[in-house]
């Protein structure tokens, strides 16, 4: 079973894309900010991360960097409300497979998801 780390600092998104995922067969893990995205990280691996842009303390891009930073295969789709689309390109150069602008569609969802675990990793 895929495993994907889902990252946001709103429970009620993490919420909703947990459902999407685990209909899909994902095995969700789930972090609150960004220090503890990347500890999670760390200690299982996942496939994918699910990554919000913006989150208090250390955002979204920061802990892109930092992830392709100790591992360069990581597959990341970030996650952004309508109107950020400078910070999706500037994700995407970061090393983002994909984005998912919230709030999101589950069709939407699967096909991020599905891009992500399709692409080989660099």
């Amino acid at each position: 079973m895929p495993k994907v780390l889902i990252v946001d600092d709103a429970a009620f998104m993490r919420t909703m894309l947990r459902k999407v995922l685990t209909d899909e067969g994902f095995e969700c893990v789930e972090a609150a900010n960004g220090h503890e995205a990347l500890a999670r990280y760390a200690e299982g691996r996942p496939d994918v991360v699910t990554l919000d842009i913006t989150m208090p303390e250390m955002d979204g891009l920061e802990v892109l960097k930092a992830l392709r930073k100790a591992d360069e295969t990581a597959r990341v789709v970030m996650c952004s409300a309508m109107g950020q689309e400078t910070l999706i390109l500037d994700a995407i150069r970061a090393g983002a497979v994909d984005f998912i602008v919230k709030p999101f569609k589950a069709d939407r969802v699967r096909a991020a998801m599905a891009k992500a675990m399709t692409k080989a990793p660099v």
